[in-house]
């Protein structure tokens, strides 16, 4: 939806620097955008993708018709598709949910549709619009994209949406909230996912608002939650959103230059993280106590992993874990026979491949970058120290920080995250993921009837982590009784 801007215009004209005079009487959507492009060139170019959609239509006045026109020609956008309201002023306008209607009626559309305001200032314009559809097919309703108010902005601007976080579903919408209205600063945009039935209720909603003030979207979607209580789930984009709706020419030139000096900025050139090997002092998932395993990570071992954004995505085989050439056919015999045939580089593919579908499971979509991978790692193979768990999890938390989520994503998932992705890690090795020196009690989830735990189960754990090879290394005091003191590498054990 491109709409004409009548107090923008207005500001524009009284403008007594001469710097914006060649912007006047330009439509908000054609104005320059990030990057010296306009802002509709950025969208059109996010839905210009034929597996995703079969049509685009901009939906726009009288007034503007003829410069839509004219950018369409000059971009490959089917003139045809333009569908012009007739109206010719601000205060004769139909309402954004009458042209969303005309649109629908006058193409006799039929299916699921995607809806936009095209005049939307996005401050990070390579969003994976895949990833949003995929999340849209997946929930049985409608979807609303929000985003993370920035600080200094008013929700008072805004429609506020509260999302329940196991469901996702919104739980309220309300537009441009008063003081106090609501703690949420969750803030929904015009970017919209719409099942084809529910087309059907703008009719409806149009009918139960004949004043032209009432009829914009935030309404309706309001309405549409609150009222119709149709089911619609919420996608957070991390990124943010302006221009929306009725704003003024220091609005334009104050956000245009702060997303261009982000855009200007250098990105972080490499993030590395680590993760620690990992011994299991007692416990597995089939034992008496409920699965409940007690370990604690080893300082001296660890595996590091390295990320950093480049053209294409690139995993980078390790040249002793992952070898592609060998001496001899004698070497490669040696070498396979002595290490086996699968080193690090598929732990990397399959920690990527878990961590797209978990956000995409999840309603959180990414960023449309590439990167390169690489990793390093000193824990010896084969001995139970979890080597291949801590090339995972030190993958994981690159990709969190690559992507800016947040530590809450991190606590609910890096867990899980390294079992998942390896196939057949056991849930001892999950406090790997978080980076602990001291022992940790997990429970697993275990098919069929529980078991009478023995008496005395452990209940507690503290302490700190261990060395191997030091003296005088304190490991975990378990419940009221059972190890104290466990000393690693030349100790013993004080029952």
């Amino acid at each position: 939806f491109c709409r004409c801007l009548s107090v923008f215009a207005v500001l524009l004209q009284s403008d007594q620097s001469g710097l914006y005079a060649v912007l006047e009487d330009v439509p908000k959507a054609l104005l320059p955008g990030v990057g010296g492009k306009k802002i509709l060139d950025f969208w059109w170019k996010a839905v210009n993708v034929r597996q995703l959609f079969s049509e685009v239509y901009l939906v726009t006045n009288a007034d503007k018709y003829k410069h839509y026109e004219r950018w369409a020609t000059a971009n490959d956008f089917p003139v045809e598709n333009i569908i012009n309201d007739g109206t010719t002023t601000y205060d004769t306008r139909l309402g954004a949910v009458a042209d969303l209607e005309l649109a629908v009626s006058s193409k006799k559309l039929n299916d699921d549709i995607m809806v936009i305001a095209g005049d939307m200032l996005c401050a990070d314009q390579n969003f994976d619009m895949a990833q949003v559809i995929k999340f849209f097919r997946l929930k049985a309703g409608e979807l609303a994209i929000y985003y993370e108010m920035e600080d200094g902005e008013s929700t008072s601007t805004r429609g506020i949406v509260e999302v329940c976080p196991d469901t996702h579903r919104i739980t309220r919408f309300v537009e441009k909230p008063r003081q106090g209205e609501t703690a949420s600063r969750m803030a929904s945009v015009v970017f919209y996912c719409l099942q084809k039935g529910t087309l059907q209720t703008l009719d409806s909603f149009l009918s139960s608002f004949p004043d032209t003030e009432h009829r914009v979207l935030g309404r309706y979607m309001e309405w549409l939650i609150n009222v119709a209580r149709v089911p619609v789930f919420g996608m957070k984009l991390p990124t943010g959103f302006q221009l929306i709706g009725q704003v003024g020419l220091a609005d334009y030139t104050k956000w245009l230059s702060h997303y261009s000096t982000m855009k200007s900025e250098p990105r972080v050139k490499s993030i590395t993280c680590r993760a620690y090997a990992r011994i299991g002092i007692m416990g597995n998932p089939s034992d008496g106590y409920y699965g409940k395993t007690i370990s604690m990570s080893i300082a001296n071992f660890w595996a590091e992993v390295t990320i950093s954004q480049s053209k294409s995505l690139v995993l980078v085989p390790h040249p002793l874990n992952d070898p592609t050439e060998f001496g001899s056919l004698l070497d490669l015999h040696y070498i396979s026979r002595k290490e086996g045939y699968l080193g690090g580089l598929r732990l990397l593919q399959a920690t990527c491949k878990k961590f797209y579908e978990f956000c995409s499971d999840k309603g959180i979509a990414l960023s449309k970058q590439n990167f390169t991978v690489k990793y390093n790692v000193n824990i010896p193979r084969q001995v139970g120290l979890a080597g291949s768990s801590a090339i995972v999890s030190a993958t994981l938390k690159c990709l969190m920080k690559f992507y800016n989520l947040t530590d809450d994503v991190s606590v609910t998932y890096t867990a899980p995250g390294p079992r998942r992705a390896a196939g057949s890690l056991l849930p001892r090795r999950k406090h790997q993921g978080y980076g602990g020196g001291a022992g940790y009690v997990f429970h697993s989830i275990m098919s069929g009837a529980p078991r009478k735990p023995p008496p005395h189960t452990p209940s507690g754990v503290s302490g700190a982590g261990a060395k191997i090879g030091g003296r005088g290394n304190t490991g975990a005091k378990i419940g009221g009784g059972g190890i104290q003191g466990a000393k690693i590498g030349g100790g013993e054990y004080r029952g």
